[in-house]
């Protein structure tokens, strides 16, 4: 690749650091309300309480990295 070719290339933008941070609460809040499902509930979205709990005790950064995009 030259020189000319590159400078045309788009830059991914980054988030703002308000972003990151709204992103995380959202995770965490997603998260824990995945903790108060029933049991019923949990198998209607096809995971186990084991599954459920693990998911939940994850910290909020230990996303998959699709999610960050």
């Amino acid at each position: 690749m030259d020189l000319a070719s590159s400078r045309h290339r788009p830059h991914p933008r980054r988030r703002s650091l308000f972003q990151r941070l709204r992103d995380m609460v959202a995770i965490r809040r997603h998260r824990r309300r995945l903790g108060d499902l029933d049991p019923y509930l949990l198998r209607d979205i096809g995971l186990t309480e084991s599954e459920a709990r693990e998911e939940v005790e994850r910290p909020f950064w230990d996303v998959p990295g699709h999610w960050r995009r």
